[in-house]
């Protein structure tokens, strides 16, 4: 990236150091105990479902999941385990972010169909950069005290991140869909690196899930932006066709749909997730009903249209926390809008986010399963803090901070496809946990407060208290 000035090359290289000097303070404990044993001591207990604190607890971990776990005095400590003393810190499942996208980094260059800036920066050398440095993304993740993200559409070469996931220490657990449908890509994105497969037809629709099927993804994506002058009628015929395919095969189906026509097509098609809010006019009660009895998920993602009006209008206000996580290189190119549209600072376009809001607590209220997502990897939207500042918007929206982490854990979970597992403080669940120092259930910021991370029964010292 061509920064204008020396100072701005000097401000890029100190967003650089705090932010490498912070993921270099991480560091994975190995548990080398008896029989591969540790014990969390003194901890309160944070049950989101309930909303509710259980202080001075024991959890057991032995060979990555919880074996045990209680009021101390109640459940005994192994002799020979390892034992990490947490009085005064409170514990909570991992968080899971629900909705990201690898393929994308966050920044200025990274959707082409949105601003075209090929001619400053090719599309291919972004999308090398955002190769390369998907290890780091990942741990980025990890240092929020993300343990699971959800990767819903990128070109096939995200598959890639499965092996790096898998042979990393410092990595959240990753679910793809890899590639996902749709009737039409934008230009900029239907290139080599195309996200998503085009389809027309039902015959394609089956076929194409087929193809997708072969690499193992762990759901399919129908990424459906209707167009002007679409046919509806004729667009989910290949729709129905793809989700009754993909359940043939044991897939579940997460749809792009942010008006509440389409999504209410989906939602009879049969779709299991949606992977957006409805923010065209308020649910009605009918699609309510139809959610809810067929146990479809409603991920909201609030902040992505938001960052996006913020970017491009040139009003851009990060926390302190996102600058310390975030790819310092992604908020500089995002901070390039100035001097690539001198003078042009404007207030964002009118935006009306009180239906997006409104029919977050409808749902709520529906007793429908709510997952938080980021959108990670759009303009704006940052890999790793992201998630946190989606968290602090689903509370401004009306959610209190217990169901806010109930929808970054167990919902999350359900995302996943790994809610028996994961998601909840329960014994013979996979040991993903987040210790901090404040109370969560007072305050959602105090989820960023993290002093430790387990990932897999794996101890991971983080230390952003001070952020």
């Amino acid at each position: 990236m061509q920064l204008r000035s020396g100072q701005a090359q000097r401000f890029q290289r100190c967003l650089f150091l705090v932010s490498s000097l912070l993921l270099l303070a991480i560091s994975v404990t190995n548990i080398r105990a008896a029989d591969n044993i540790t014990a969390l001591n003194g901890v309160t207990l944070v049950d989101p479902a309930t909303a509710t604190s259980q202080p001075d607890s024991v959890v057991i971990i032995r060979d990555g999941r919880i074996s045990n776990l209680g009021p101390d005095g109640q459940v005994a400590i192994p002799q020979g385990a390892r034992v990490i003393e947490l009085h005064g810190k409170w514990l909570i499942p991992g968080l899971i972010d629900a909705h990201v996208h690898f393929f994308q980094s966050g920044g200025l260059y990274t959707r082409p169909d949105v601003i075209d800036l090929r001619h400053i920066r090719p599309y291919e050398r972004e999308i090398a950069t955002v190769r390369e440095r998907l290890a780091d993304t990942l741990s980025r993740y990890l240092a929020c005290g993300v343990t699971s993200v959800v990767d819903l559409a990128g070109p096939r070469w995200v598959y890639e991140l499965r092996a790096l996931a898998d042979g990393s220490r410092l990595s959240p657990r990753v679910i793809l869909s890899g590639p996902g449908l749709a009737a039409a890509l934008p230009p900029g994105l239907d290139g080599r690196h195309a996200p998503a497969l085009e389809v027309r037809t039902a015959d394609e629709a089956r076929a194409a899930v087929r193809k997708l099927a072969r690499d193992r993804p762990d759901l399919i994506k129908i990424w459906f932006s209707p167009l002007r002058g679409m046919d509806l009628e004729r667009e989910f015929h290949w729709v129905h066709a793809a989700i009754d395919e993909a359940h043939g095969l044991g897939l579940r189906v997460a749809a792009h749909a942010t008006q509440h026509d389409i999504a209410g097509r989906m939602v009879k098609a049969g779709a299991d997730i949606l992977v957006h809010s409805i923010d065209d006019r308020l649910i009605g009660q009918e699609l309510l009903e139809a959610m809810r009895t067929n146990g479809v998920l409603y991920i909201p993602t609030l902040a992505v249209s938001r960052r996006y009006a913020a970017v491009l209008g040139q009003r851009l206000k990060l926390s302190p926390y996102e600058r310390a996580m975030a790819d310092p290189d992604v908020i500089a190119s995002l901070e390039d809008m100035a001097w690539l549209y001198p003078g042009r600072r404007r207030p964002p376009p009118a935006m009306d986010h009180r239906t997006a809001n409104r029919n977050l607590l409808r749902v709520q209220q529906a007793g429908i399963t709510i997952a938080a997502g980021s959108d990670a990897g759009n303009i704006g939207s940052l890999h790793g803090p992201g998630l946190h500042h989606e968290l602090e918007l689903m509370v401004d929206a009306g959610l209190d901070p217990a169901q806010v982490l109930l929808a970054a854990t167990r919902g999350g979970a359900q995302v996943l496809g790994r809610s028996s597992e994961l998601g909840q403080l329960e014994p013979g669940m996979l040991a993903d946990l987040l210790v901090l120092d404040a109370d969560p259930l007072v305050n959602i910021r105090n989820a960023r407060r993290i002093a430790l991370v387990v990932a897999g029964g794996r101890v991971v010292q983080c230390n952003t208290d001070a952020l």
